[in-house]
């Protein structure tokens, strides 16, 4: 009986040990017929002898120039985003004020209400390099576009090339309105509380264009793009050089740092062209007297009809407001629509 016994237990034990050899190590099946080659890939470009592959791509893609950048940055007005719970989501105006609404613009997507904008960040403006051949393409710093750019407001296009990431600035750097036009009676009814060319008329000051050129004043209106700061430097040049030790100038604050100026700027940094401030002051005072701005400066719609001369007049003087650079993008540029305006309202 306990040889039975005996004899059954290893045949329990023989049929385990043969169940866990064919569940955990099968038998392989015959193989199967062999896919088709895949096309050969693209030679990569050869390295160079005793650097590394990497070396590119660490020049920025390391942890204390991150820093540096995103130090700066937080020092800037895109960061800030003090635009963004009022314009970011509105359809006309996300483009410059929310990042999805950049994004959707740059993208060529249509322009749309943003649900929950957020402010403008790094991917707003960066996303994948077009290229690697940096040597030979030139560094696109992973921009969205650094293609010459059309203003919106010219027929035929006014392209704009800066030759270097200044051109992404165009794309929101730039009037959303035009200057007042004449319609033949030297009157005109300002009825536009935003009779300014907005917040953004960088571009077009520094290219020397878009203002209101009037007719009979004595000061003389420069060629377009002959501005020194145009011909010889860009955005990128002056707003994002060496940044300054406490962070809030220079490189991705876009707060110009005047020491990086003193290269060129020898005998002296301006940081406002001469003058400006007090011909401001007076064009001022005598908008104000006209009723055609309030204290703050804003523009007051009017109900009958000004004289032509006087509304460009006030154009002028929203262009150099708003242009924030007190003439130094433009200095004759801006003298000329300035004294001009004086000689109008005077």
């Amino acid at each position: 009986m306990k040889n039975l016994k005996l004899i059954g237990f290893l045949m329990i034990l023989a049929s385990s040990l043969m169940f866990i050899q064919c569940t955990s190590d099968p038998i392989a099946g015959p193989q199967g017929i062999a896919g088709i080659d895949g096309t050969d890939g693209v030679d990569g470009i050869d390295g160079v002898d005793g650097v590394d592959g990497t070396a590119s791509c660490i020049a920025c893609h390391n942890t204390s120039h991150r820093e540096t950048v995103q130090a700066t940055y937080e020092k800037s007005g895109h960061a800030a985003g003090g635009a963004v719970a009022y314009a970011g989501s509105r359809d006309s105006c996300s483009r410059c004020h929310s990042n999805e609404g950049f994004i959707n613009y740059i993208t060529g997507k249509p322009a749309v209400a943003i649900e929950n904008p957020t402010a403008i960040s790094c991917t707003t403006c960066h996303s994948s390099h077009s290229t690697f051949d940096f040597e030979n393409d030139g560094h696109d710093f992973a921009l969205r576009s650094m293609e010459p750019t059309a203003l919106d407001l010219t027929d035929p296009d006014y392209v704009i090339d800066y030759g270097d990431a200044s051109n992404s600035c165009i794309s929101c750097h730039q009037p959303r309105s035009k200057a007042p036009v004449d319609d033949g009676t030297g009157m005109y009814l300002q009825s536009n509380k935003r009779f300014y060319p907005h917040y953004g008329p960088q571009t077009t000051m520094l290219e020397g264009i878009q203002g209101a050129l009037i007719d009979g004043g004595t000061t003389a209106y420069p060629a377009a793009k002959s501005a020194t700061h145009r011909t010889g430097a860009s955005c990128v040049t002056c707003h994002m050089g060496a940044p300054s030790d406490d962070g809030s100038e220079g490189l991705h604050s876009f707060n110009v740092n005047y020491d990086n100026c003193a290269s060129c700027h020898t005998n002296g940094v301006p940081t406002e062209l001469a003058g400006m401030a007090d011909d401001m002051a007076a064009l001022k005072a005598e908008l104000l007297a006209l009723g055609l701005i309030d204290e703050d400066g804003n523009t007051i719609v009017q109900t009958e009809t000004i004289p032509f001369k006087t509304a460009q007049a006030l154009w002028n003087y929203k262009t150099v407001e708003k242009d924030h650079s007190h003439g130094i993008h433009n200095p004759a540029y801006a003298r000329a629509l300035i004294k001009n305006a004086l000689q109008v309202v005077q």
